[in-house]
């Protein structure tokens, strides 16, 4: 399956869950709640018989039938399903590292792609000091209302960052995005990387 993998000990586990089941549990559904923001949560679930299942595309690979949530599809690309068994029982972990990510196509809107931009290239780099940059609100649809958090609020580099490095690949790569603003209260210093 190209969309995401499952552990051999993470199949055996799920197919023993299920047998241990009431009637009416029909499979495993995997859906992302919230997909493409940093809130966005990986989950896993029992599939009922008398639940609408249309949404969900059936995955016929494994021993149980497993159901992924078409809107979901594209943020389950590269993640794993394993299972790691311990004394106290086991842990079932899923590492799907594209959920968070936006999904953008051409029509999307300019928040997607500022957003887009922030969660794929600008935020790895500043989270290297514990930084982050967030999308608060596009004003009359090209200025960036932008707040920095994390090592970043309060930072005594964060103008060179906010002008050379944020800036700067918001207005290149983003159509139609004319200015960037910082709205962040960098009095609070506690956290910064470079007081």
């Amino acid at each position: 399956m190209e969309e995401m993998s499952i552990t051999p000990s993470a199949e055996t586990y799920l197919q023993d869950l299920l047998s241990s089941q009431e009637d009416g549990t029909c499979g495993i559904k995997i859906f992302v709640s919230e997909p493409g923001t940093p809130r966005a949560e990986t989950c896993i679930a029992y599939a009922k018989d008398d639940e609408d299942l249309s949404k969900f595309r059936p995955i016929n690979e494994f021993e149980f039938s497993l159901f992924l949530e078409e809107n979901s599809i594209n943020f389950l690309l590269d993640a794993e399903v394993d299972y790691s068994p311990d004394k106290f029982g086991g842990t079932l972990t899923i590492k799907a590292p594209n959920a968070k990510l936006p999904q953008i196509s051409e029509n999307a809107t300019i928040e997607d792609k500022i957003n887009y931009i922030l969660y794929a290239e600008v935020n790895p780099g500043l989270a290297s000091h514990g930084g982050e940059v967030s999308l608060i609100e596009v004003l009359d649809g090209e200025k960036a209302i932008l707040q920095f958090g994390g090592g970043c609020q309060g930072c005594g580099m964060v103008d060179l960052t906010l002008k050379d490095g944020v800036e700067k690949t918001l207005l290149e790569q983003v159509d139609g995005l004319k200015s960037v603003q910082d709205v962040t209260d960098h009095s609070y210093r506690d956290n910064a990387y470079y007081k």
